[in-house]
């Protein structure tokens, strides 16, 4: 049996509201002020409804009809609109087993920039030594000084994932020394929003490092 793939989901920090300006242009009431969006595209429009209400998969988002937007196009124009509003805007990764997500990354700062780097199955990963792990109501959550962003653990994979970080490991190695398997993309996955989140200290198995981006 094909094990489940991973979905990156997005939505809009639950403290954001989208207001329509007199001008037409779209208004996106945050915490740190207000974000004004001239002249959006009727895709991002879309999109950004949509975020608001809840996550979202962006390959779900479909032009209006006889748009010249299509297919991959969609992504040249949402991605750089999204990037803008990063500090906006929380990142979810699940599996598409129906079982909700796995984890997700809130920003926690005005100049938050979230953005997936690539780890090699062989490069040692561990957790920043300020990290600490809080019980909420709904699961745990990852946080760390003066990092931009706040990780929830929704499921117990990623606390799997979470607890072998210690020391440092390679994603390959965490893979293979799970107590429950996961396919070693999925894992690897995991990882790279911890990564992006500013939890993981990269390359060093010694004192703290700067992530690199």
């Amino acid at each position: 049996m094909d094990e489940p793939g991973t979905v990156h989901l997005w939505s809009l920090r639950e403290d954001v509201a989208i207001e329509r300006g007199d001008d037409g242009d779209l208004l996106l009431a945050g915490p740190w002020g207000d974000e004004r969006i001239g002249d959006a595209h009727p895709v991002l429009r879309e999109a950004l409804y949509r975020m608001e209400l809840g996550p979202v998969l962006l390959s779900n988002i479909e032009s209006a009809p006889g748009s010249p937007v299509l297919g991959a196009g969609l992504y040249l124009v949402l991605l750089p609109a999204l990037r803008r509003l990063s500090h906006l805007i929380v990142r979810t990764l699940g599996l598409a087993d129906l079982r909700g997500p796995l984890l997700s990354v809130l920003p926690l700062t005005r100049p938050a920039v979230f953005v997936l780097p690539r780890l090699g199955e062989t490069e040692p990963v561990r957790l920043h030594r300020g990290v600490t792990l809080l019980l909420e109501a709904k699961g745990f959550r990852l946080e760390r000084g003066g990092a931009q962003h706040r990780v929830l653990l929704h499921r117990p994979e990623p606390m799997w994932v979470v607890a072998m970080l210690a020391a440092a490991i390679t994603p390959e190695a965490v893979a293979r020394t799970l107590p429950l398997p996961l396919p070693r993309t999925v894992t690897r996955e995991i990882l790279e929003y911890l990564a992006a989140a500013g939890m993981l200290v990269r390359g060093s198995a010694g004192r703290d490092s700067p992530d690199r981006p």
